[in-house]
């Protein structure tokens, strides 16, 4: 990197160089192909901007860092991610240089363990946890589906939090085996079993 390059030169040399890698990544990981080319401005927005403030030491892996952020902040805006949103979740990392192996096990491993998790509790704790929190579906619309009250709904999820933070942070298995008194006798007084 020359210290005093103008912050176009730079640009072109060290970023725009990579535009086909680029475009290729983005049409891999990115299902909706209409909206590359926005990404990629959005990205090549993103990368010159944060350059204008300090230049990165390695601008590809900066680049393709980006472009992963930028898609990850997209799918997170729409909050219900189809399964087609991303061609290949593992390949979002792909072309990241900085990322070690180590790191990417103990990523796995965690993700094993919360899906473990989630796979253990109650199955009424289970489904509620999985419309509030991964559907992201308002709390009124999750007691309907449910067929019951709001308040049944704020138990379950409660409750799946606290199961899933003794699983997750502590290493206890979630167990299922001991129904939560109150939230059965709720499903009860509503018609559920």
């Amino acid at each position: 990197m020359h210290e005093s390059e103008p912050l176009d030169a730079w640009f072109k040399r060290e970023i725009l160089a990579h535009e086909e890698a680029l475009m290729r990544y983005l049409a891999r990981m990115w299902a909706n192909r209409q909206e590359i080319s926005d990404l990629r401005q959005d990205i090549y927005v993103r990368v010159y901007e944060a350059a204008a403030k300090s230049k990165p030491l390695s601008p590809k892996s900066f680049l393709f860092t980006t472009a992963r952020h930028l898609m990850i902040d997209r799918i997170r805006r729409k909050r219900i991610v189809a399964i087609d949103a991303v061609g290949d979740l593992d390949a979002l990392n792909v072309m990241i240089e900085d990322i070690s192996p180590e790191h990417r096990t103990s990523a796995h491993q965690e993700l094993r363990r919360l899906a473990e998790a989630i796979d253990s509790l109650p199955p009424r704790c289970r489904e509620t946890v999985w419309m509030r929190r991964v559907e992201d579906l308002p709390q009124k619309e999750v007691a309907a589906r449910l067929g019951v009250s709001e308040k049944v709904v704020e138990k379950h999820v409660m409750r799946a939090m606290k199961l899933l933070a003794t699983a997750l942070f502590r290493g206890d298995p979630v167990s299922s085996a001991q129904p939560d008194r109150n939230s059965t006798q709720a499903d009860t007084e509503h018609g559920k079993p």
